[in-house]
């Protein structure tokens, strides 16, 4: 069987992207403007009011206005508005971002679950990286808000969102408008948005995005991209239907991080690359539906979706430290389709005196996919022989099947019930307590060894909070609950021995567990400040670490974070707000049997200890609005049970300045790295070789450097 990459953007999907762009654009131009959207936003907080509503302390919702106002270099940088996120990069565009959080690298999105319009984002069993989480397909101008939590407390999160979760909801009309970017580094970008009124209550919103991006690498990145989204929405968020489909296609080099020595001894400069033919190629398409219905005395909510994708990487980690002749550059490929829905039914009722609500859902997943791996040179040329590192250190060396390295055609089926309900005892104490059901099928033939495997897994999860207040504009949070992520099923049943755990410290489970505690605070007990305050404890049963020899995910050793959050908002005029998010950790392996992981001390590889970050929004004062930005990783190490070598992290400073024209034109300046910090967005430490070295390699630094000081420039027609 031969397993072939997609071929770059099909005649018929490109057909579909036109027939898209081409709706969106007379959209944009015909949309007249409506009295009520030529209004002018002013800013009254960066987050919705949650004193009364919340269920955690670490709990929160951003707004449209923050989403418009931040300086954003890529899509996925409107998540670092959730307290305590960094959102970086270790490699292109091409590839989902790296996120850090609560002491947790999450790579790319192992354990932090997103949603966009209830559809998920993060794929398991992926071609890179357990829980990948690619939002290349997101364009900023049509968010409308993002609902995030943190932890294991909430009934209705589910995989990978133990940690973190953040669900983005959609615009469902916007002002006709179109705007073109130029930039330093070879940016460039187009993009519209418009509303057809299709009745009172009726809605048909279109949005495009084309852009290219070249980068300060060398050679060049030519990453193109092509976005299109169509959405249909009628009535009202508590009585309406919408239907949004959405179509992305991206393509160009990458520059994953590469070996400090190169640099320092002048083979490549700081900017380049070993390997120049690495690269990307994605494509994804979706058909996503929403309901909101009131239903007798409650509210009824149910979302389906379709997607389909496809990507291919291709990547050099190791360079020369495995095929000393052709290098090590490997194709990551998968195509995968995914089925799925949530429904919900929320009951308000008196209950024994008490003021009752009660949440009832459910949620299934159906994921099936083709992953594979090949020997890649030059990307063009499949290479016969593989090979893979051992537990033991060893190396591996086998034939290719067919071309494959690896190559599996997996099914996996997520079952999801869930219950949760708020009683109010008094004015001053509700508790929050839900429990949750995830069961997980799943199978797996691998096409180069001829093995397989199938099985299932059930986990029960109970939730609960105790919240007391408002006293004097402020309350308190108690929390614990049980959540998951799910795991590899290649190195569940073994199809790809090295996704899995060392035999010695057991197997790998379908579903690893985790359980978690929260305490904390929020007050507005100081006129205009929004404090909110978090401590917390959060235990792995089994890590998720990043294999650098691979550029994948694997199970590890238990773990354990603990550590303090510090938020506020402060608005001392109608149009500034001042904003800050402290947020310390302690992440350690935890257990007596390290040593069966290979760990000799409780280090975890690239866990931050700290990260912080500050800002002003600016909205209202008169023609002017914008955004500073500054964000700061802190240090961790570097190497898996080891303190030592430590990385220090990076600092970063942006803005964007927008200023309001007559006739419904903007212009619009967005700095980026406004210092010109020569920092690294990520930093590892592994073994690879150059020409040259020796036969076992060296081990040292890896580094993805910051993008040095950049602008960009915007003007935008509102019609």
């Amino acid at each position: 069987m031969i397993l072939r990459p997609p071929a770059p953007f099909p005649a018929s999907r490109l057909l579909l992207l036109l027939l898209l762009l081409a709706g969106v654009c007379t959209m944009a131009i015909a949309a007249p403007a409506s009295a009520e959207e030529d209004r002018t936003i002013i800013v009254t907080a960066s987050r919705s009011e949650m004193l009364g509503k919340a269920e955690t302390a670490s709990q929160g919702s951003i707004s449209q206005t923050e989403v418009a106002l931040r300086p954003i270099y890529r899509a996925a940088q409107l998540f670092e508005s959730i307290p305590g996120l960094v959102v970086t990069t270790h490699s292109g565009e091409g590839k989902a971002p790296y996120y850090l959080i609560r002491g947790y690298a999450l790579d790319h999105g192992t354990d932090f679950a997103n949603f966009i319009d209830d559809m998920p984002v993060n794929r398991g069993t992926n071609a890179h990286g357990q829980g990948y989480s690619d939002l290349g397909f997101l364009m900023p101008q049509t968010v409308a808000g993002i609902d995030y939590t943190k932890g294991p407390y909430y009934a209705g999160v589910g995989d990978f969102g133990s940690v973190a979760s953040a669900r983005t909801r959609l615009l469902n009309e916007a002002p006709a408008q179109i705007a073109a970017t130029v930039g330093t580094d070879g940016y460039q970008e187009v993009q519209g948005i418009g509303t057809l009124r299709l009745g009172q209550q009726q809605r048909l919103l279109g949005a495009f995005q084309l852009s290219h991006y070249d980068g300060p690498w060398q050679p060049g990145q030519n990453f193109r991209k092509v976005n299109a989204m169509l959405r249909y929405s009628q009535g009202t968020a508590q009585d309406g239907f919408t239907l949004t489909a959405m179509a992305y296609a991206s393509e160009g080099r990458l520059s994953t991080d590469q070996p400090q020595r190169a640099v320092e001894a002048g083979l490549i400069g700081r900017y380049g690359t070993l390997d120049p033919s690495d690269y990307s190629r994605s494509q994804r398409y979706s058909l996503s539906a929403h309901i909101e219905k009131p239903l007798g005395a409650g509210q009824f909510a149910a979302s389906l979706y379709a997607i389909r994708s496809t990507m291919t990487l291709w990547n050099n980690f190791t360079h020369y430290l495995y095929d000393p002749v052709n290098g090590d550059q490997q194709a990551q490929h998968e195509a995968r389709t995914v089925l799925g829905g949530r429904a919900s039914y929320a009951l308000k009722a008196p209950v024994l005196g008490l003021n009752t609500e009660t949440v009832w859902g459910a949620q299934v997943r159906y994921d099936s996919a083709l992953v594979d791996r090949r020997h890649t040179r030059g990307r063009d040329t499949i290479l016969p022989d593989c090979f893979a590192k051992q537990e033991d250190g060893s190396i591996l060396n086998y034939n290719a099947v067919n071309g494959n390295c690896n190559a599996d055609r997996v099914h996996i089926l997520m079952l999801s019930p869930y219950v949760q309900t708020t009683l109010r005892w008094t004015d001053w104490l509700r508790t929050v307590g839900g429990i949750r059901l995830d069961y997980t099928r799943a199978d797996d033939v691998s096409h180069v060894t001829g093995t397989s495997g199938r099985g299932h897994q059930f986990l029960w999860q109970p939730k609960a909070s105790l919240i007391l207040g408002p006293w004097a504009k402020t309350e308190f949070y108690f929390s614990a609950g049980r959540g998951f992520h799910s795991n590899d099923v290649r190195g569940v049943f073994g199809t790809v021995p090295t996704q899995g755990v060392p035999l010695a410290a057991g197997g790998t489970p379908l579903l690893a567990s985790t359980t978690g505690m929260e305490v904390g605070m929020r007050s507005n007990i100081i006129a205009r400040l929004s404090l909110q305050m978090a401590a917390f404890q959060q235990d792995f049963g089994s890590e998720l670490r990043y294999n650098a020899d691979t550029g994948q995910n694997e199970a590890g050793a238990p773990s354990r974070r603990q550590g303090i959050e510090i938020s506020a908002q402060y608005r001392p005029v109608h149009w500034l707000e001042l904003n800050s998010d402290l947020a310390f950790a302690r992440p350690r392996y935890r257990g007596a049997n390290l040593a069966a992981f290979g760990i000799a001390q409780p280090y975890i590889a690239d866990a931050p200890n700290f990260t912080y970050s500050a800002g002003a929004l600016v909205n209202g004062l008169g023609p002017w609005s914008g955004s500073l930005q500054w964000r700061r990783l802190g240090t961790h190490s570097l190497a898996d049970g080891q303190l030592d070598p430590r990385d220090g992290g990076y600092s970063e400073w942006n803005i964007d300045v927008t200023y309001a024209l007559a006739g419904g034109w903007k212009a619009q300046v967005s700095l980026f790295n406004i210092f010109n910090s020569r920092s690294d967005s990520a930093t590892y430490y592994y073994t690879s070789r150059l020409l040259g070295e020796p036969a076992e390699g060296v081990e040292g630094y890896h580094a993805h450097p910051l993008e040095p000081r950049s602008a960009r420039f915007t003007i935008r027609r509102e019609f």
